[in-house]
């Protein structure tokens, strides 16, 4: 199968989990708005559990992403990490997915599809992956700090830079935070600033 036709069947599921709960979701109607046929749908996922992996494992590739363009979207340190904060705030509030594998909290809108790797027999190398394991709301912490430290160290930095570590994992649970409780005015942006201004990055 197409990589485009994988992306028009996460996009009509993705779609339709916006209309109603995932319990109502239905495979048929799935693929009939990507114009495909229900087999090919079965034969790419699976099931509608590997469906529900796949998407959860695309909006958080998709999630990592965005942090990775956030690092490299300013000079200066403080700022690509405000960057990466806002980033992180805004994903979670336009993203029902992203929103809840940050904060471990899964409505029953959503599917919640089980962190652990399930057993994949699917010939799809897409669907392997997305049966392996997903990230916990701690993993991505530790992905986001690690991702911030490698970006922010530069090629040839010295490895165990601790202050820049705590830093980095300082705003990532501050934008966090964030997304359970918004702030108000000033926003992500500010709280972040203040919080840097008294670290050593």
């Amino acid at each position: 199968m197409m990589p485009a036709a994988r992306e028009s069947l996460l996009d009509a599921a993705y779609t339709d989990l916006a209309r109603r709960p995932w319990a109502a979701v239905r495979m048929v109607d799935v693929a009939a708005a990507a114009g495909v046929s229900r087999q090919t749908l079965y034969n790419e996922f699976g099931s509608k559990e590997g469906l529900a992996r796949a998407l959860v494992r695309r909006e958080a590739d998709g999630y990592l992403a965005g942090v990775e363009r956030a690092l490299v979207s300013h000079t200066e340190v403080r700022e690509r990490l405000t960057a990466t904060a806002e980033w992180t705030a805004a994903a979670a509030r336009e993203n029902v997915l992203v929103r809840a594998m940050l904060t471990g909290c899964w409505s029953e809108r959503l599917p919640a599809p089980t962190l652990t790797a399930v057993p994949s027999s699917s010939a799809v190398p897409a669907q392997r992956r997305a049966d392996g394991p997903l990230p916990s709301p701690g993993d991505f912490v530790q992905i986001v700090r690690d991702r911030a430290v490698a970006v922010l160290s530069g090629p040839g930095a010295v490895r165990g830079n601790g202050e820049l570590t705590r830093s980095c994992e300082l705003v990532v649970r501050l934008a966090l935070s964030c997304v359970a409780a918004p702030p108000g005015e000033g926003g992500v942006a500010e709280l972040v600033r203040g919080a840097l201004s008294r670290q050593p990055v």
